[in-house]
């Protein structure tokens, strides 16, 4: 039987293999563009404090944590995707709509905090859930493990959503 930390370190693993660099680029991808958006969009933090928010809303440090959390799950989801492509896995365009999806991802923060365009941000959380749930299939048939890791996010979106449609209407009806 293996042990936790075993079972742990096999995350990093596809198939026996482990490589250091591609991990680390694959996890300094979504978490170096989140902190890049988040530096461009220095006030939103302020932005979120001053909106009126329904009663379930988180604090507003709330957000960099999870956000930074998710990242990382992102990355290593991508990584593994990553390293069944350099084995000579087809993910069926898997690691394609990663992409995709985490470039829609990050220009919802402009869309929502920099433009307050809360009614486009909604709906743009739609069509990014919409992105992320087709690369959680494409993840799935590729690798399990990977599919298992987004399952946070896709949460975080369904949340992030219900929020965002609450301060639109709060805000813009």
């Amino acid at each position: 039987m293996k042990n936790k930390k075993d079972i742990g370190l096999n995350i990093f693993k596809v198939n026996s293999n482990f490589k250091l660099i591609p991990l680390i680029i694959n996890i300094l991808i979504p978490v170096g563009m989140g902190f890049i958006v988040g530096y461009i969009n220095k006030n939103t933090i302020s932005t979120y404090e001053a909106l009126k928010k329904p009663f379930f809303s988180p604090p507003a440090l709330t957000f960099p944590i999870v956000w930074n959390i998710l990242y990382v799950l992102m990355g290593i989801a991508a990584y593994r995707i990553y390293m069944k492509n350099k084995e000579g896995i087809n993910d069926n365009g898997a690691y394609f709509f990663y992409l995709v999806q985490l470039i829609f991802n990050l220009m919802w923060s402009f869309i929502f905090f920099t433009f307050k365009l809360y009614a486009i941000s909604f709906f743009w959380i739609i069509i990014l859930f919409v992105l992320v749930s087709i690369t959680f299939i494409k993840f799935i048939k590729a690798d399990k493990i990977s599919a298992f890791l987004i399952t946070p996010y896709m949460l975080w979106l369904i949340f992030a959503g219900v929020l965002n449609y609450f301060i639109w209407l709060l805000n813009e009806m």
